[in-house]
This record gives C-alpha cells, structure tokens and sequence, in this order.
C-alpha cells in the first residue's frame, strides 16, 4: 500500500528538528519577492530576514545521492540560511567524514547558517565563504563530488549561475553532479550542450529541477 506520508532519509532527530524548523519558518516577501515582482530589488543584501532555500525534497534527494557517491567533497552557491547545507553535511558525516563548501554573500545569513548547523551538530562538516561566490568558489582546493547552485538571479548579461557553472565545472569530477534551483536559461545551455561534458534532466520538483551529470 502507498504511504502518502513523507519519508526522510535522515535518521538524526537533531538535524531534522532544525530543518522542521527552518521550514515552518521559512520567509519571503509578501510580494512574492524577485520571482513575483520583478520590479523588485535585486539586491540580495535587501533581503537578509527571508531565507530563500531549497525545499526539502530537493534536500532529500541531495542527500541520498551523496550518501550513493560516497561523497567527500560538495560545494554550493548560495548558502542562504542553511538548509542545503544541512543536507550536504549530514551525508558527508555519515559517509565517514567530508566538507560543505558554502558561499554566501549576506554576512547576516552567514551567520544563521553557522548557528543552525552549529544547532544541528553538523559545524564541523561545514565551511561557509563569505562573499562573491565567483570569488569565493574559484579554488576548492581539490576535485568535488556534488555542485548544487541556487543562486540570486541577475538583472542583465549571463546569470550568476551560468557564471559559477563556468568556473565550479572544471571543478567536478567526472561522475559528479550539479543541481540547479531555478532553470536559468543560460545555464541550462551550458549543460545541455554535448562539448560541456553533461547530461541532465530536468525533475519535477519545485517547479523544475535540472539535475545534471558530469560525464566528460
């Protein structure tokens, strides 16, 4: 028989308190924000109370599949408050031990993030950047296994996801993934085109999840 209840993966009632929390608590604009109102600021700064995340079977889904690759090492852009990063270092601890590579650009979501997987005992598996993610993310130190970019839409010229999949690409291992959050046109180009060395799919989740594969 079919159970029409959610099921997670996460076992650790402590990271599932905070994640329950963050998703009970979750903020935006009344407006809609800057996919409601595109007459909206598009300065990320101006949004510091609202906590623009991942839902949470875009995060089960992250999980299982760093659990799958035995995943040491993943990096993401943005970091917001913290609810992606849960995720990621949850599967890095129980796959023995890795890193979140974090950047975030609102020193006031850095700070929430910090505190909640301090809250979540997942600190340690966690470093957040702060700053320009296309600063902050050129130099990983070292080949990663998972890139999730669900960054801040831009206004003019390429987006800032097309931007970091330009420089965290090289950066994947081959075998590795990407999600992507918010289908921009430009980066779907990028991993759709064959010489890119991806393969992706776009999954029915939060309105359109492009997952893609790294290989070549």
């Amino acid at each position: 028989m079919y159970n029409a209840e959610p099921h997670s993966a996460i076992a650790d009632a402590r990271v599932a308190a905070v994640i329950a929390r963050l998703q009970a608590s979750r903020s935006r604009p009344a407006d809609g924000g800057r996919r409601g109102n595109p007459a909206m600021s598009r300065d990320p700064h101006d949004y510091a109370e609202q906590g623009f995340s991942i839902d949470p079977e875009q995060g089960e889904l992250i999980y299982l599949l760093c659990r799958g690759l035995r995943a040491k090492r993943v990096a993401e852009f943005a970091t917001s408050v913290g609810m992606s990063t849960l995720y990621f270092a949850a599967a890095m601890r129980d796959n023995g031990g890795g890193t979140v590579i974090g950047s975030e650009i609102v020193p006031a979501k850095v700070q929430a993030a910090k505190r909640n997987l301090a809250e979540a005992g997942l600190a340690d598996y966690a470093e957040i950047r702060e700053g320009d993610a296309r600063k902050t993310l050129r130099d990983l130190g070292g080949p990663v296994d998972f890139i999730l970019i669900d960054g801040w839409p831009g206004e003019k010229g390429p987006t800032l996801a097309r931007q970091v999949i330009e420089i965290v690409a090289p950066q994947l291992r081959v075998g590795g993934y990407v999600m992507n959050d918010n289908a921009e046109a430009d980066f779907l180009e990028f991993v759709r085109d064959p010489k890119n060395g991806f393969v992706s799919i776009t999954l029915p989740l939060k309105g359109g999840t492009e997952l893609c594969l790294k290989v070549a």
